[in-house]
């Protein structure tokens, strides 16, 4: 119950964020864009974007060998602290990424006319709807399913785990846009903006 508080805490100052940019957006210009914090800023992006990736491909990879091990305490226990990492770990490292990509991006100019920026920024967005949209709802599915188990039971239930292998698929979705984010991150290839295709 304290992870689904914690969740909802940073979902709530995500949409905090959101909608003070989108009702003070000339304050939050002011705020993200000051070039004296940029080394700070470049910081805070590479290594929380970084620690949040490797969490969520590293995640990926123990709930798979859980599942592979077939042992009831084994996938449980992966399955309950991936959950309570992402709550406590990963949602204060999306958050750090975000503000610290957007100081960074206003540093540089119009978000909206640098192209590998935009394509970047609407991956990462997308990443994150995409989990919203699919992870969360399955993770609660999950733990409604994990919380009717009897502590004598010697397997787990089809459905359960029908639905910790299709978690691997939907992790795979959200982190795929996000390797994606890495290379354009470090190469910044001279592509079209993603601005110019609504003008």
């Amino acid at each position: 119950m304290k992870t689904k508080y914690v969740l909802c805490v940073f979902l709530a100052i995500m949409a905090g964020l959101v909608a003070f940019a989108v009702f003070f957006k000339a304050e939050f210009i002011a705020l993200l864009n000051r070039p004296a914090l940029r080394g700070h800023a470049l910081f805070v992006h590479i290594a929380a974007a970084t620690l949040f990736f490797a969490n969520a491909a590293v995640g990926m990879i123990w709930e798979k060998r859980s599942l592979a091990s077939g042992s009831k305490e084994v996938i449980l226990h992966t399955f309950t602290t991936v959950a309570w990492i992402d709550a406590r770990f990963s949602s204060p490292l999306i958050i750090l990424s975000l503000v610290s990509g957007l100081m960074l991006a206003f540093i540089l100019g119009d978000l909206w006319t640098i192209g590998w920026l935009s394509t970047a920024f609407v991956l990462f967005m997308l990443s994150g709807l995409f989990w919203i949209v699919s992870d969360i709802p399955t993770q609660y599915k999950v733990k409604r399913l994990m919380a009717s188990l009897k502590a004598d039971d010697q397997a787990l239930p089809g459905e359960l785990v029908r639905l910790l292998r299709l978690r691997w698929w939907i992790s795979l979705g959200g982190v795929v846009p996000l390797a994606a984010v890495f290379a354009l991150m470090v190469y910044k290839p001279n592509i079209p903006a993603v601005g110019m295709l609504f003008r």
